[in-house]
């Protein structure tokens, strides 16, 4: 075989599909993991072999650059070991840990820093068993509602044409009464979530954004409307949706920019829609990932300009730069006033 791969497309796939596979062994001994071995021989693809999923580490490539584009077209299967779930404040209570990794090049990305060397694609074979742990956490908190946040390490509704893992989480938290699942996306592969028994118990949330912001710091998502038609698609099959306007970028046009896109999504979504959730959150970095960003998208136009920035302190004692107190506010109170204007009914959980 090449030691090199084909070049990332430019263009945004409608659905994933990776240049190279690689399977842990005991990944074969469980369903999904036959049926992806299975999909990847159809597909033709490149198939290895791997001791663990988290040690991939004879990917090609010339360059620390071009191994890490190779890496975000790399899947890997296997399984899930450690089921100890990370807490996912404020979000929800736990993350459940399904995937990891995501084929998107989003430039501002917080998984360029906190993936580091491993920005290959990981998808977990042993579902029931994270089930079962899930259900473990949900008994230890019963009468109070556990919630479950999916998207953490990736974007699993990019995912789920391989995986099915959505489904299987939504089905199960569908009988919890204790239990709620939430997960977040900038894909629009939700069709065969649409038929599925939900009871209500999953919050299905679209990353949504200015034309200007997804055409320039998106690469390999889901277009401007593809997102907002999934999203009225999600509504009228009953879920509970919510959107996160993040990162809200001040650039030229913003005003119309994030106007259009409420006046789109007011369009879509069925009339007096209750239960509606925005998360807005401003456009932040830390010095670590401005110098990898810029290491791994030299060309980007992502303005990250400490000297026009404020910086805020982290709970951690870690800080990040964020827009000036003007210009936040600004972003504030103009797209607040443009969600409430058409959604009168909506809850905006955070400004941050």
């Amino acid at each position: 075989m090449s030691t090199t791969l084909e070049r990332p497309r430019t263009g945004r796939p409608d659905v994933f599909v990776p240049e190279l596979v690689y399977f842990e062994p005991d990944a074969m001994n469980y369903p999904k993991g036959k049926r992806i071995h299975e999909w990847a021989v159809k597909q033709g693809l490149p198939i290895r072999m791997t001791t663990s999923h988290n040690r991939i580490t004879n990917l090609p490539g010339e360059s620390e650059l071009e191994q890490y584009k190779i890496a975000k077209r790399t899947l890997v299967v296997g399984i899930r070991k450690t089921l100890k779930f990370d807490q996912s404040k404020p979000s929800a209570e736990y993350a459940i840990p399904i995937a990891t990794g995501c084929m998107a090049h989003c430039h501002y990305c917080y998984l360029q820093t906190t993936l580091g060397a491993k920005p290959y694609i990981r998808i977990y074979v042993n579902t029931d068993e994270i089930m079962e742990a899930a259900n473990g956490y949900i008994q230890e908190r019963v009468p109070q509602i556990t919630r479950f946040e999916a998207a953490c390490t990736s974007d699993p509704v990019g995912l789920e044409p391989i995986s099915g893992s959505l489904a299987e989480l939504i089905e199960f938290m569908a009988e919890q009464e204790f239990g709620r699942l939430r997960f977040v996306t900038k894909f629009h592969h939700v069709d065969s979530l649409l038929g599925l028994k939900h009871n209500g118990h999953t919050r299905i949330r679209f990353s949504v954004n200015s034309r200007y912001v997804i055409k320039n710091f998106e690469p390999a998502t889901s277009r401007f409307e593809q997102r907002i038609e999934a999203a009225g698609k999600v509504a009228h099959a009953g879920y509970p949706i919510g959107f996160i306007i993040a990162p809200i970028i001040w650039h030229d046009g913003w005003e119309e920019g994030y106007a259009e896109l409420l006046e789109n999504l007011a369009k879509t979504l069925p009339p007096g829609i209750n239960d509606l959730t925005f998360e807005l959150i401003q456009h932040r970095f830390t010095k670590t990932a401005k110098n990898t960003i810029e290491k791994r998208y030299p060309k980007t136009k992502l303005e990250m300009d400490i000297e026009k920035r404020k910086y805020k302190w982290g709970r951690w004692g870690q800080g990040k730069y964020v827009y000036p107190d003007e210009q936040a506010n600004a972003l504030r109170l103009f797209i607040s006033e443009r969600i409430f204007d058409h959604f009168p009914q909506a809850t905006i959980d955070y400004f941050t």
